[in-house]
């Protein structure tokens, strides 16, 4: 199975393009089903032998791990994939998703960062150091641009343009699109490419906008430790992510009179309905604000 597997990820990059963070999902999500039948059947594990009853065995073993429901079509995904490659193969005769439907997605309001904690986030970032000027670029940027944070480390120093006040992004299915930068993110970004960028090349050539202490240019990974580390510091008990300051950003541009269609634009969704869910988020602030400060709230 380990080599089908190898083959089946070859083939999504080499035939399909598929992105690298859909190939490193797939990978984890197919070695964890993989796995999970290994320890199920306790024998070396053959496609052919794989039976619907295994694979809603997995299912519910990945609810009650607690994943959403999100995460678990994204597991289905990767095996009907999966399973389509082997049947084209013609190491099974008949994959077996055939008959199970996707989990049913509950709509689920993102969680968002009030502008009081935004500002104490930022608050708290050491301005006087090299690295901690490049965290207070990069937070800034983001919640000004609402990037995803894959969007945010690829940036390269092509992709700002200083005059007009916006930077290029490459999102989702490799569509390039427009983002404004408000003020603050502009000069907290001269700042950093005046006073820290020089001094983290390292010597090193790199068109990397975002460069490590070392020189190399920003991970996924690291850039979640430093929003992590800054959201403690500042206080902030629930959990923050990278992903948590592009919800600030959706919903605090729609709670301020944003339209729909431009914030669509903004965060590179390829439906409106899946902007539709920030009006969830200001229907909420609004129910909260009611319960507090009407007299029968």
């Amino acid at each position: 199975m380990e080599k089908l597997l190898e083959g089946f990820l070859n083939y999504l990059i080499v035939e399909r393009g598929v992105s690298p963070n859909t190939i490193e999902a797939y990978d984890r999500d197919l070695r964890r089903h993989l796995f999970f039948l290994a320890e199920r059947k306790n024998v070396v594990v053959v496609p052919e032998d794989i039976s619907p009853a295994d694979i809603v065995a997995f299912l519910s073993f990945l609810r009650d791990l607690g994943l959403q429901p999100k995460s678990i079509n994204r597991a289905l995904a990767a095996m009907r994939s999966f399973y389509n490659f082997l049947v084209r193969e013609e190491k099974i005769l008949i994959n077996p998703l055939t008959n199970i439907d996707t989990a049913k997605l509950w709509l689920r309001i993102p969680d968002a960062l009030s502008p009081g904690e935004i500002k104490a986030i930022l608050r708290v970032v050491d301005g006087v150091t090299a690295q901690g000027i490049r965290d207070s670029a990069m937070l800034e940027v983001l919640y000004a641009s609402g990037l995803r944070v894959s969007e945010l480390v690829a940036l390269t120093m092509n992709n700002i343009n200083w005059q007009a006040g916006y930077l290029i992004t490459m999102g989702k299915g490799s569509k390039e699109r427009i983002v404004p930068l408000g003020e603050m993110a502009l000069d907290s970004l001269q700042e950093y490419l005046q006073k820290a960028r020089p001094s983290l090349m390292c010597n090193k050539a790199n068109e990397g906008l975002f460069l490590t202490k070392r020189g190399s240019t920003m991970t996924r990974q690291m850039f979640w430790k430093i929003v992590k580390k800054y959201s403690l510091r500042a206080g902030i008990v629930k959990k923050v992510y990278p992903h948590t300051f592009r919800h600030s950003f959706a919903s605090h541009l729609l709670a301020g009179g944003a339209d729909l269609r431009s914030l669509q634009t903004m965060l590179g969704h390829s439906s409106i309905a899946t902007t539709q869910i920030y009006t969830h988020i200001d229907k909420e602030q609004l129910r909260e604000v009611h319960k507090k400060y009407h007299p029968r709230g």
